[in-house]
């Protein structure tokens, strides 16, 4: 029977069935898989990291240190301090950001100060600093 002008076509008269879909089943089911696989690859990663690991879970406390060298035209300090629980880091001396340059007027290199630092922006960074007491 041929369709005329006034006669619909359904939506049935265009999908393939029967055997004109097994070529395709492989086709998508490989596409499925590839598409999923991300999202199980980060869902594996982040169970390496959970929420509640030690580092994360410490509070950004203040640390006990002493200042190396300053540097203003880069709004950095190098302290040597103690061990950083929030950020899981032992004792070293290493050179930080500053999240305020103004925190650098506040010691001078030689003194014992008191800072906290954090994680910010995959830069470690002294969000506090003060003269130790």
């Amino acid at each position: 029977m041929r369709k005329t002008e006034t006669q619909s076509l359904s939506t049935s008269d265009h999908l393939p069935t029967g055997s004109a879909m097994k070529p395709l089943f492989p086709v998508i089911s490989l596409l499925a898989l590839a598409l999923s696989s991300p999202v199980f690859a980060a869902a594996e990663h982040d169970s390496h990291h959970p929420a509640g690991s030690a580092a994360a879970s410490v509070k950004a406390a203040a640390s006990e240190g002493t200042v190396k060298k300053i540097d203003k035209a880069a709004g950095k300090i190098t302290i040597k301090h103690g061990p950083l629980a929030n950020l899981g880091m032992p004792p070293m001396t290493m050179a930080f950001r500053v999240s305020d340059p103004t925190l650098l007027d506040k010691v001078k290199a030689g003194e014992k100060v008191s800072f906290t630092a954090d994680n910010v922006g995959d830069a470690l960074t002294v969000t506090a600093l003060e003269p130790a007491k």
